[in-house]
């Protein structure tokens, strides 16, 4: 019960980490200082204040302060992230394959989220990630290191042809550079394998939400959706039932003799 607790503690804490990495990356400025502010009055919060999830509750939602509110996004993410490391842990049991998976599921809940404000994936979360990712497979995690070094060039070789391609059908760019580094970066944790299930889990997510946009609220095509919180979640997915999904769909097509 002591471990579970620590796991869930770890979990939120790296998770109210991740709601400055959120918001300050994005503006260029130092996720390490200062310490955690307010983000209206900008008055420095105390370490009773700051605790995850409790906290905010504790304030109702508002700064203790100047009584501005907060929003819930804030012990969302402290949750959700305490919600991975759960589940990664009793996947993985106490090992480095633990550390390894949470590091890189912490990097998609921020990527997803920074995605969905500013519509940019940083290249201070990718760029690192894909040589962590390769330097975990190198080191002899999973996948191996060929398996890694494929989907590095799978994940990036297919996003960069696609946006080619659509640049030169439509004259328009359709897909940034940051989700051809972000889907490089899975292929670097999950091989090529994960790569393709990562980008039909995603483009089907993509899809089914552009959709019921573009019914509710009368967008035309070129709505933009950023693709990133799509590719995150296909990569989760993938992370965690990618093989189970592998398994069913070759058994479905009539693959597993082969």
């Amino acid at each position: 019960m002591i471990l579970w607790a620590a796991v869930v503690y770890l979990g939120a804490s790296v998770g109210s980490f991740l709601n400055v990495v959120i918001h300050r990356l994005p503006l260029g400025e130092s996720v390490v200082k200062p310490r955690s502010r307010c983000p209206s009055c900008r008055t420095t919060i105390a370490w009773y204040d700051n605790l995850p999830i409790l906290s905010w509750l504790l304030l109702r939602g508002r700064c203790r302060i100047c009584g501005t509110s907060i929003s819930a996004r804030y012990p969302f993410v402290e949750l959700a992230t305490a919600l991975l490391a759960v589940a990664l842990f009793a996947h993985q049991g106490p090992s480095i394959s633990f550390l390894v998976q949470f590091a890189f599921a912490c990097a998609l809940l921020a990527v997803a989220y920074i995605d969905l404000d500013h519509q940019i994936i940083p290249d201070k979360i990718s760029l690192p990630g894909i040589v962590i990712g390769l330097m975990v497979a190198l080191a002899g995690g999973t996948p191996r290191i060929l398996e890694a070094v494929s989907g590095v060039l799978l994940g990036g070789g297919l996003l960069l042809t696609v946006a080619w391609a659509y640049e030169r059908a439509t004259g328009r760019e359709g897909m940034g550079g940051g989700d051809v580094k972000l889907l490089a970066m899975i292929g670097a944790f999950l091989g090529w394998q994960g790569v393709l299930l990562t980008l039909l889990l995603g483009s089907l997510l993509g899809s089914a939400i552009g959709i019921v946009l573009m019914i509710a609220q009368g967008a035309d095509r070129r709505v933009a959706i950023p693709f990133g919180p799509f590719l995150s979640l296909g990569a989760l997915v993938s992370l965690f039932w990618g093989p189970t999904i592998v398994r069913w769909y070759m058994s479905y097509a009539g693959w597993s003799e082969i």
